[in-house]
């Protein structure tokens, strides 16, 4: 089969050119002032919208933990 209409390159990466992504925007945490993505928990302090989501310190603690435990099986 023979393809009937051809589209030129120009036409094909001018139709392309919507297909990009945007980047991402950050905004600063209102309660640490780092850098967070939006509509997301802050990473460095747990809140989110003003109000503690997250124990951070709880989450690494159980994450220091767990390492712990698996180191000590393995080194046996």
């Amino acid at each position: 089969m023979v393809v009937r209409m051809r589209h030129t390159k120009s036409h094909t990466k001018n139709r392309r050119s919507h297909h990009a992504l945007a980047s991402t925007s950050f905004a600063k945490c209102e309660n640490c002032q780092a850098l967070k993505r939006r509509h997301t928990v802050c990473s460095s302090c747990g809140f989110y919208r003003g109000k503690k989501v997250m124990d951070l310190v709880k989450k690494l603690e159980k994450k220091q933990k767990k390492a712990k435990a698996k180191k000590a099986a393995t080194g046996k």
